[in-house]
């Protein structure tokens, strides 16, 4: 039995005496959508029946009561991800594919005995595996110094065990349990998921969960003589008398009882749903097609030039051995190292842009994401409600309408709500703010100064949520026995049923059935173009009640009422954030909204940011779609409203089924899902605990500029990658190519195993430099992904042309310099030097789709090492290590036609390359 069945079973049947609950930190794992509906059945219970179900009351519990609740359930805290031990962090780094590749390579090695290739393939994996653990750990810390270390308290009451007067005192929210009874008040955060027992004037912030920016009202009824008015169906944080952790108090005062803690809280629900582990990002799947591409090559290739080299030979021991150094060969073993490097250089540079990179490839898969998906609340807007307008009933600008509101909004008791502050701000801006000195007998809105008069505060009917309104009665200083006037704001329709008269320019007029049907159309275009209404309005009373007694003022009062106009509120665009999104665009990357608010809004503030919102999706309609559906949905779609956090996840899987390369960009509990499901998760510093463990890149600025930034920094991360794993695959293939053809018709190996190591030892050392290299325009305009079908055209194009010219070589070798039978060393040294310098050339063609050098230059870094690459093969013939590697010193006549071969192979590498 869960914590919550016995208020889904009150639904059908009458109360029940408390049965002891499940723990609430040991709850079971039940899916979200039956939590959301557990939440949701008790909110709908009358309030005793909520009480005898927890076993609780109105006084709170005994101290007794509480610690054996505590023992029983845990702690009331939703546990994050454990980063685990360094040793464990480090492990899971060698889990990349590329390392297992060189694994394999490893133990083929160590098989065959070879104590040096197993050395350097090691130092090679160790190295490739230490350069992505270390900056992935700095990052973790950096996201945890980054969770604010202050210990929350909360206001519970307790009775001592000698069950005393209960009283109110400060708890840690972990010291919570269910059955607790805690006050709130302005400015708390909600420990744990509530439902309300009292509450006054009570609104909240449920921007982080639900996506709403407006605040978002609850209340409760007390008698428990009947159910609340929230929908038994609704959504948890729809519903009138739920407060779920994750969000806070914006004005009111309420007290409520605890219904679940911990691991049974919604969060932590939504938090369970993300730990089947993430799916595989754009650059897993890139990676990983790439890997088993190279491993198919070597499992056809090494066994095919094991084969015919033991054939032509007759030696096996020897063939087999030459068949592992073509297996090293054809692999590009410092693949894991360069991507790496590259991969680490862009972290830091990223990092001096206030990006933290949690998770290395993300940069990869923020350079080859075509699809942003956002969510409006906080990431587009502001993510506070500000005055748009203010009209009369017509919809004509009247400040009147301003200088009531303002008076209502400033004079009323307590805390003030976002959008009262709006109201004040808005009139504070325009300098019709409260005159000190008013003069005697004024009325608000009888002339044109009138308008910021500040006026004494007589009485005030507060706001409840059966009327949805609220009054102040005020009164101009000093007159003899001046009149009242009472004014009223609230909802649109609620005023309305108050109202007799409405104010057209000056003249008060009757309300009749046309100009309220006038009225409805005014506040209905209004709300299509994304605007939040409140109605203001206004009536004059005597000050005296008959007889000259003083008058009382109640809700009676709030009638026969002069509506005055409309207030209508936004969530306004950031300033950046259209630049932003043109940024964007212009890099090929397509944005799409997905918020929890309403769909005018979400349309309002796309138009205000220069996107075209189309026809706006709801998530009632993405819940009715299964994922084909849903699938062609999102592909046309650019703004989703009213979407639930899973909701949003499904979106994001939608996209990414399309084919698209998706990031998600949220800093509420409410994206925690989608940040799990896109390719690449990004959220700001000040984002929930739940959404910056779910992401994989933290913006420490909240402009979305950076962003675009780090777009383009991942962009020429992957073009750096991409260029050594182009340059690397198609030399080596073109190498073991010639090799299969020199071993099937020449009597002898036509490079020594330890030549083909040091080749490729000194080409692959000069391609360390590449992760500094410059990228040209054109490679960072457009989303660029992985692509083992591409690449792999791009091989067996490119790497028979190389060998083509290696058989141009032999033919100089064999025929021209009499390289024969007796001059082997000969015919290895000019095939080693001629294969090297070639491998080295091309990577400065394949590195750029313009004319190197000309149009295109490589960084200095490429050249200095690039030439002592060269250099340094160029001398190895000369040196006293040639000996040892079966070297010999080559004539001045090989020097020319190597010249000519090399040119040749450049200029037809650069036509073919594309």
């Amino acid at each position: 039995m869960s914590l919550l069945s016995p208020f889904r079973a009150a639904t059908s049947a009458p109360a029940t005496p408390a049965t002891p609950a499940t723990p609430a930190g040991a709850a079971p794992a039940v899916a979200l959508t039956d939590r959301g509906a557990e939440l949701t059945a008790c909110g709908g219970q009358p309030v005793l029946q909520v009480l005898r179900g927890l076993d609780s009351g109105l006084r709170g519990l005994t101290e007794a009561e509480a610690a054996a609740r505590l023992e029983r359930d845990g702690e009331n805290e939703i546990a994050r991800r454990p980063d685990g031990f360094p040793a464990h962090a480090f492990a899971v780094a060698f889990r990349a594919p590329f390392l297992l590749v060189l694994t394999v390579l490893d133990v083929v090695l160590a098989l065959s005995g070879d104590v040096g290739g197993v050395l350097a393939i090691t130092a090679m994996i160790v190295i490739a595996a230490v350069m992505r653990f270390w900056p992935e750990r700095r990052s973790r810390r950096t996201v945890d110094a980054l969770r604010a270390l202050v210990l929350t308290t909360a206001t519970v009451v307790r009775r001592a065990d000698d069950d005393s007067a209960p009283m109110a005192r400060e708890l840690p929210f972990d010291q919570l349990v269910v059955g607790d009874v805690v006050r709130l008040a302005a400015g708390d955060l909600i420990p744990a998921d509530l439902r309300l027992l009292r509450s006054k004037d009570l609104f909240l912030d449920q921007s982080l969960l639900s996506g709403e920016a407006m605040p978002v009202g609850k209340h409760a009824e007390l008698s428990g003589l009947g159910t609340d008015s929230g929908s038994s169906d609704a959504h948890p944080s729809e519903h009138s008398a739920l407060c779920l952790a994750g969000t806070h108090v914006l004005s009111g005062t309420a007290t409520a009882v605890v219904i679940a803690t911990g691991g049974g809280t919604y969060l932590a629900g939504l938090g369970r749903e993300l730990d089947g582990g993430r799916p595989a990002t754009a650059f897993d799947r890139g990676v990983s097609s790439v890997s088993w591409m190279l491993l198919r090559f070597m499992a056809v290739l090494a066994p095919l030039v094991f084969v015919v080299s033991g054939l032509a030979s007759g030696s096996w021991h020897r063939a087999f051995l030459f068949a592992v150094a073509v297996a090293v060969g054809i692999t590009p073993e410092m693949l894991p190292v360069v991507v790496t490097t590259t991969l680490a250089r862009g972290a830091l540079a990223m990092a001096r842009r206030r990006v933290i990179v949690k998770r290395l490839p993300a940069i990869q898969d923020l350079g080859a994401m075509d699809v942003l998906c956002v969510d409006k609340t906080g990431t587009l807007t502001e993510g506070l409600p500000t005055l748009d307008q203010y009209t009369d009933a017509w919809g004509r600008r009247d400040e009147t309408v301003l200088d009531y509101a303002a008076l209502n909004s400033l004079l009323q008791a307590g805390w003030r709500n976002p959008l009262d502050e709006a109201v004040v701000a808005h009139a504070e801006a325009l300098g019709l703010g409260p005159d000190p000195d008013p003069e005697p007998g004024s009325e608000p809105g009888s002339g044109s100064e009138p308008a910021g008069l500040q006026w004494q505060k007589v009485d005030e009917i507060p706001f409840d949520f059966t009327r949805r309104r609220m009054s102040v009665v005020v009164a101009a200083p000093g007159g003899f026995e001046p009149d009242h006037v009472i004014i009223t704001k609230g909802s649109v329709e609620e005023v309305l049923e108050c109202c007799t008269s409405v104010l057209d320019e000056g003249r008060i007029v009757p309300l009749d059935a046309d100009i309220r049907a006038g009225i409805d159309q005014v506040a209905t275009a209004d709300r299509d173009a994304g605007l939040r209404l409140l109605a203001v309005a206004s009536r004059t009373v005597p000050a005296f009640a008959f007889g000259g007694t003083a008058r009382p003022y109640g809700v009676a009062d709030e009638s026969g009422l002069t509506l005055l106009g409309l207030l209508g509120f936004t969530d306004p665009a950031k300033d950046s954030a259209g630049t932003a999104l043109a940024e964007l665009a212009a890099r090929g990357v397509a944005v799409k909204v997905i918020t929890g608010d309403d769909a005018p809004a979400a349309a309002r503030v796309c138009r205000e940011v220069g996107l075209d919102p189309g026809a706006v999706a709801d998530g009632r309609t993405v819940s009715g779609l299964d994922d084909d559906e849903l699938t062609g949905l999102a592909a046309r779609t650019t703004v989703f409203a009213k979407t639930d956090p899973l909701a949003k996840a499904r979106i994001v899987q939608a996209l990414r089924r399309g084919g698209h390369t998706v990031g998600y960009l949220g800093d509420g509990v409410n994206d925690a899902p989608a940040l799990h499901a896109a390719d690449v998760g990004l959220t700001a510093p000040d984002a929930t605990d739940l959404a910056r463990e779910r992401a994989d890149v933290i913006l420490l600025d909240k402009d979305l500029r950076v962003l675009a930034a780090g777009v383009e920094e991942g962009r020429r991360t992957f073009a750096n990658s991409l260029k050594y794993i182009r340059a690397a695959t198609s030399s080596n293939f073109g190498n073991v190519l010639s090799v299969t053809i020199a071993a099937a018709f020449l009597p002898f190996l036509p490079m020594v195993p330890i030549q083909l190591l040091v080749q490729n030892l000194l080409y692959d050392l000069s391609q360390l430099s590449l992760p500094w290299d410059a990228v040209d325009a054109e490679e960072l305009a457009e989303p660029r992904r992985w692509d083992s079908r591409g690449l792999r055209r791009f091989i067996l194009r490119l790497g028979p042309l190389s060998s083509l010219f290696d058989l141009a070589t032999w033919a100089v070798l064999w025929w021209v310099l009499a390289a024969g039978d007796s001059r082997v060393p000969l015919f290895q040294t000019g095939w080693f030097v001629e294969g090297l310098l070639s491998q080295v050339l091309a990577v400065h063609i394949i590195r750029t789709r313009r004319i190197p050098f000309l149009c295109s230059r490589a960084s200095r870094p490429v050249l200095l090492a690039t030439g002592a690459a060269m250099a340094v093969g160029l001398l190895l013939p000369f040196s006293m290590l040639a000996a040892d590697m079966g070297m010999t010193s080559l004539p001045a006549l090989y020097f020319g036609f190597l010249a000519l071969i090399l040119l040749g192979y450049c200029a037809l590498l650069q036509i073919v390359k594309d």
